[in-house]
C-alpha cells in the first residue's frame, strides 16, 4: 500500500512539473511579444483574436495558480486540521480535474470545429468564447451539443464569437 506521505509527494512533484512546463513555454510567446514591441515602438500594435484568447488563458491560469498555492498552504501549514487538509486536497483535485475537462473541450473544438477557443468552467457553467470573426448560429450550437456530450449532468453552456 502506498503511504500518504509518498502520494503527497508525487502529487504535489507532477504539478509542479507540469506548471513549470506550461510558464517555459508561455515564456517564448511573452519573449517574443516584447521584442516585437520593442522593434516596432513607433508602430501601433494590432490586437487580433488569438491576443485576446492568450490574455484569458492567462487570467485564467493566473486564477487557477493562485487558488492552486492556497489549498498548497493550507497543506503544508502544521496548524491546519485534517479536516482542512482533507478540503485543501479535494478542492486541489477538483481544480485539477476542472482544468482537465478545460483542456479536453479546447482540443474538441480545435479538432471537430477547427476554431481556436477559450474555454472556462465554473460549477456547471461553460463560459466558451470562439476565436472567430464571422457569428454562426449554427457553429455555436454545434458546439454546445458537442460539449454537452461530454457530461453526464446538464451544463449551462455559452459560447461567444470574439
Amino acid at each position: 500500500m502506498v503511504n500518504k506521505q509518498n502520494l503527497w509527494f508525487v502529487t504535489l512533484f507532477s504539478l509542479i512539473l507540469i506548471l513549470g512546463i506550461y510558464y517555459l513555454s508561455i515564456d517564448d510567446e511573452v519573449e517574443s511579444v516584447l521584442k516585437a514591441e520593442d522593434n516596432n515602438s513607433k508602430e501601433v500594435i494590432e490586437i487580433n483574436e488569438s491576443d485576446v484568447l492568450v490574455a484569458l488563458e492567462v487570467e485564467n491560469d493566473e486564477e487557477k495558480q493562485a487558488l492552486m498555492e492556497e489549498y498548497q498552504d493550507i497543506l503544508l501549514n502544521s496548524e491546519s486540521t485534517l479536516e482542512e487538509k482533507n478540503g485543501a486536497y479535494e478542492s486541489m483535485q477538483k481544480l485539477n480535474a476542472t482544468k482537465s475537462d478545460e483542456d479536453k473541450i479546447k482540443q474538441m473544438i480545435k479538432e471537430k470545429f477547427n476554431v481556436n477557443s477559450f474555454v472556462k468552467i465554473k460549477d456547471n457553467t461553460i463560459s466558451i468564447v470562439i476565436s472567430d470573426s464571422k457569428h454562426d448560429n449554427e457553429k455555436a450550437n454545434n458546439i454546445i451539443r458537442s460539449v454537452q456530450d461530454l457530461f453526464v449532468e446538464k451544463q449551462y453552456i455559452t459560447v461567444k464569437f470574439n
